[in-house]
């Protein structure tokens, strides 16, 4: 029987399995490497889990590098990710040597999962070998390092490949995109469309949410040709709910031929993220009135949208749904519900899903931890951070930031600052402005203004308006003028627009009896006028090739 032609046609799993069979009891399996490891790529074809490719993995008592790579690929397809990092490293310890098919899917596997350190070990692994200039392998690992923030590593990639193709060029456009490095993404995409590479619809998409106004793309993706995808359409409607306009995401998704699941959650994520949650929930009753099934994203749209609109009876009700199809253990699901409880008032109910959640997230852990800060219960916070930190995921910038939240909300300076000092200490995390300004809003709640000034001038990166404004809300509070015009001289040298300032200041001065200097600070604030910067349109400067 010839096998390989057999298994060329073979789409069904039923139909492997009978081939399986016999092809042991020709004594072909599991002894014959090549045969094996065509078997294993059906299988993980074919299958939607890569369990039956697993099994015939581990029959075989000789692997080589082609096997391994197989392998490799079934589980970054398939999933669990995890797992194909756990064969990486026990490859790595046989006598197999790599090739070029053995990093792509362990470099996407560590994207999926955010598993830097050993993505970047993969990186080390291929420049050993003299495999790192593949060009699927450096589309990879763009991705990888783009995805998870670590844009100066991707430059660097990016920098070296020789062949920048439509591949990588798209990967450092979605990469700055995803990262709210939003005027890299709109000079990578011009210099790509510069450089010959006529931008497809992942890259138009993927610039789409990150340009300073819809229209800017919009344009080109008529004049290219893209106006009509589907894809297009969809990533048009989410950028015009981003900017606020939801008259003409309303009029794209009316005018859509073929509203796909996808259609249906941009229209109520626009809606959603502009904090218009009862229209979101509407449109969700009018998609499930149009027997459109929702998927999981819709969910999480909703959710949050019931979150928005303090909608507790609807999540309530959507949480029954997530029961009843065993959507719970969904981290992203899991999370909303969280959210969604604590925003509602409903706090015993946030902590009860995380208790049932099957996995938690480091999102899920800072999710409750959020939750805990937001009611002012900030001990709790702390003792399910201490928990986290015994038991649970390493935490991240976004933990911390909940957790001085919760000391500052608290009054519990003593505690913020080790907290602070931790970061770096023990999880070598840099600081960002966020962690900083909440610092500095930590020290001046608890009165500590001179510490927080000092703080400030210490600083190893430059204080923003953010870090200068939460000073300004310490004087606030306690009635510290002079400080509070050191804080907004410092504010106003940044941004002479910015109203946090005067409005602060103003409210300093009022509450120290100094009418005038209120009344002329609010009269200074109405001639300092908000004028908006015109806009670059990349319409006219990219034309499409």
């Amino acid at each position: 029987m010839h096998f390989n032609q057999a298994l060329n046609t073979c789409t069904t799993v039923t139909g492997l399995r009978v081939l399986h069979c016999r092809a042991i009891a020709y004594g072909l399996l599991p002894h014959s490497v090549r045969l094996a490891t065509k078997f294993i790529a059906v299988a993980a074809w074919v299958c939607p889990t890569a369990i039956y490719a697993r099994q015939m993995f581990d029959e075989m008592p000789h692997r080589d590098s082609h096997a391994w790579g197989t392998i490799l690929r079934a589980y970054a397809d398939a999933g669990p990710c995890e797992g194909a990092l756990l064969l990486f490293r026990e490859m790595r310890h046989s006598r197999a040597p790599p090739d070029r098919f053995t990093f792509p899917p362990v470099v996407r596997s560590c994207t999926v999962v955010s598993a830097i350190s050993a993505g970047r070990q993969a990186h080390c692994d291929a420049v050993k070998h003299g495999l790192s200039s593949d060009m699927h392998f450096q589309s990879a690992l763009l991705a990888m390092y783009a995805q998870n923030g670590e844009l100066a590593e991707a430059e660097l990639v990016f920098r070296e490949t020789v062949l920048k193709n439509l591949v990588s060029w798209t990967a450092m456009v979605a990469g700055y995109a995803q990262n709210g490095a939003c005027e890299k993404a709109a000079g990578a995409f011009r210099r790509m469309a510069a450089a010959g590479v006529r931008p497809n619809e992942v890259a138009v998409t993927s610039v789409l949410p990150v340009v300073r106004s819809a229209e800017e793309i919009h344009g080109y993706a008529i004049k290219s040709g893209f106006g009509s995808f589907n894809a297009v359409g969809n990533a048009l409607i989410a950028a015009y709910g981003k900017c606020g306009q939801l008259d003409i995401a309303r009029q794209l998704f009316g005018r859509m031929r073929d509203r796909t699941v996808v259609s249906w959650n941009a229209i109520i994520a626009a809606y959603q993220r502009n904090r218009e949650g009862k229209m979101a929930i509407e449109i969700f009753r009018r998609m499930l009135t149009e027997r459109v099934d929702f998927d999981y994203i819709t969910l999480v749209s909703v959710i949050s949208a019931c979150a928005s609109s303090v909608s507790l009876d609807v999540g309530r009700c959507l949480h029954r749904v997530v029961r009843k199809r065993g959507l719970l253990n969904n981290p992203s699901i899991g999370n909303a519900l969280i959210d969604m409880y604590a925003k509602c008032g409903s706090l015993e109910a946030a902590r009860e899903v995380f208790d049932e959640l099957p996995q938690r997230s480091v999102v899920s852990w800072s999710a409750m931890i959020s939750a805990y800060a937001t009611h002012g219960r900030g001990e709790e916070s702390l003792k399910l951070f201490s928990r986290m930190k015994s038991e649970g995921p390493p935490p991240n910038r976004l933990t911390f930031l909940s957790v001085l939240s919760a000391c500052s909300h608290s009054g519990l300076a003593v505690e913020g600052r080790e907290i602070f000092n931790s970061m770096k200490r023990d999880f070598s995390l840099t600081p960002s402005l966020e962690h900083y300004a909440c610092m500095v809003d930590l020290l001046s709640r608890a009165g500590s203004l001179p510490e927080a000034y000092a703080f400030i001038e210490e600083m190893p990166i430059r204080p923003d308006t953010g870090v200068w404004a939460a000073l300004l809300g310490g004087c606030r509070v306690h009635g510290d003028l002079s400080m509070a015009e050191t804080a907004t001289e410092r504010l106003l040298r940044l941004d002479p627009r910015c109203v946090t300032g005067y409005v602060l200041l103003a409210s300093v001065y009022a509450e120290a009896g100094r009418w005038e200097d209120a009344e002329k600070l609010r009269k200074t604030m109405k001639q300092a006028a908000m004028q908006k910067k015109p806009g670059h349109s990349l319409v006219k400067t990219i034309t499409p090739p």
